[in-house]
């Protein structure tokens, strides 16, 4: 039945004969097949034939829970048995992985292309002679950014600064707004600091330590250090006795589904959001240096705004000479079938700047203003300051993304997806509630009344896929799914649904 789902697009399957059914299974059956895998070494499918875990993965989680915490454990896997969309266990059990560890690997298990670069004598150099980037770089540096993360550079922002994870990339963001602020108000960047300015800093206090804030949206996630937690509001886990800054949060629109049912009712929460936000920068006691938002809320449930809203926020924060930071950590790299998601919103000037990190394989912000470097040297700084292996790892993702056309091709793919589960939505309206993400590439969610058994219960049928929220059902497949996986895919739901 779910082939027919998966095909028809006018008809009810009450309406369709036995013989038109076939016909339609026949040649959708035939299309996938004709679809070239990138991945010719793949599985057909996923094979599960132990519990999960299995007997040699119960043993490996015991071995490894005495010297690590295992109580997050989602899946023990064996990388080296695993290839593509696909990922393994000990106990030779095959997931289709619509998941993609936490939507943070790009294109594939052992990818080749990728396997080429790690064995390359830079990659090797970067390695075994890791530099202390703001102090020590290496003299090729500048080409291994010209060459791979620059030439992805969103839009009107021609510089990054590198980091090592996305809330690390999210907090020397809001360092360099706070800076950018200061600098402002103290009169440009020839300015030097008063005395009373290096004295109260020391102790914590302003003036040297301003009274600034960064504002964020409720149900955001921007990462879990501490500067980055004030501004994640998705679960209480991650913030829980740790001691946070008073930061403003506003509301992030709570949008009604089908959105063409509800646009009235949209629009209004979408201006009450964008009102409230307002009133936030020009009231909080702590004024906001900068505004951050993710194109998609995604740990805190999936949730969506229209790109109106996003133009609205731009305008806010122009309106009020604070900065906008778009974190694409988690959006970015493909998986809306655009490279940026914001590049969905039409924005009449691009934002200050954007975070970045998951399938990037490294880590930092893009910007564009020179006003946002330090007027300094070491205020922006640390040890590291990223990793030049892995801005060389993004480079050949980069290369691989371009090679295959893999952002268009996520975002048909993604349509062709989504469809299957609309239709599976019209016959299973109690199942499959909110489905969001139409047009958006493979960004797709749901929300599901029995969500954490679907999750449980999808690994006993093959399919490792990932929760978000409260009750949301987040898809965040390679860019190198297909049809053929997409079909699996709903097959795999339809079958949970009906158990």
């Amino acid at each position: 039945m779910s082939a027919f789902f998966r095909t028809s697009r006018l008809v009810r399957p009450a309406t369709l004969s036995a013989r038109a059914h076939a016909t339609q299974h026949i040649r959708r059956t035939l299309a996938t097949a004709a679809e070239k895998p990138f991945f010719s070494d793949e599985p057909e499918g996923p094979t599960v034939s132990t519990a999960i875990p299995g007997p040699e993965g119960k043993k490996a989680i015991a071995q490894l829970d005495k010297v690590f915490d295992t109580r997050s454990l989602n899946l023990l896997a064996r990388y080296p048995d695993s290839v593509g969309n696909y990922i393994r266990d000990p106990d030779g059990n095959t997931f289709l992985d619509v998941y993609a560890q936490i939507a943070s690997i790009p294109v594939g298990y052992n990818n080749p292309a990728l396997a080429e670069a790690a064995r390359s004598p830079e990659m090797v150099t970067a390695l075994i002679n890791r530099p202390a980037l703001g102090n020590f770089p290496s003299d090729d540096w500048a080409s291994i950014l010209e060459t791979g993360i620059l030439t992805v550079a969103p839009k009107g922002l021609n510089q990054v600064f590198t980091a090592m994870a996305g809330s690390d990339a999210n907090e020397t963001a809001y360092k360099a707004a706070f800076m950018w602020k200061r600098r402002q108000e103290r009169g440009g960047p020839d300015v030097d600091f008063t005395n009373e300015e290096t004295t109260s800093v020391m102790n914590n206090q302003s003036p040297g330590a301003p009274q600034l804030s960064i504002l964020s949206f409720k149900k955001a996630f921007h990462g879990r250090l501490f500067g980055s937690l004030s501004t994640t509001r998705s679960k209480p886990i991650h913030k829980l006795d740790i001691p946070a800054f008073n930061w403003p949060q506003a509301s992030f629109p709570a949008l009604k589904y089908p959105l063409e049912e509800h646009a009235e009712e949209n629009a209004k929460e979408e201006a009450r959001c964008l009102e409230e936000t307002e009133r936030l920068i020009k009231e909080w006691p702590q004024p906001p240096a900068a505004v951050v938002v993710e194109p998609i809320q995604s740990e805190g449930g999936d949730n969506h705004a229209s790109p109106a809203f996003f133009r609205g926020l731009r305008e806010l924060t122009k309106k009020h000479n604070i900065l906008f930071i778009v974190d694409e950590v988690q959006t970015g790299v493909g998986a809306t079938g655009k490279f940026w998601a914001h590049e969905h919103w039409d924005l009449p000037s691009p934002p200050d700047m954007v975070t970045f990190s998951k399938k990037a394989q490294t880590a930092g912000y893009y910007y564009g203003n020179p006003e946002l470097r330090p007027n300094k040297p070491y205020r922006q700084f640390n040890t590291w300051m990223g990793d030049p292996a892995r801005a060389i790892l993004f480079r050949a993702i980069i290369k691989e993304i371009e090679r295959l056309d893999l952002v268009n091709h996520t975002a048909q793919v993604g349509d062709y997806l989504y469809a299957g589960l609309e239709r599976l939505a019209g016959q299973y309206p109690d199942q499959i509630q909110n489905l969001r993400g139409k047009g958006q590439g493979t960004f797709i969610a749901f929300d599901s009344p029995q969500r954490d058994a679907f999750l449980k219960n999808a690994k006993s049928y093959g399919v490792n896929i990932g929760g978000s929220g409260e009750t949301a059902v987040r898809l965040r497949p390679m860019l190198i799914f297909q049809q053929h996986h997409a079909d699996i895919l709903l097959d795999v739901v339809e079958k949970l649904i009906k158990s």
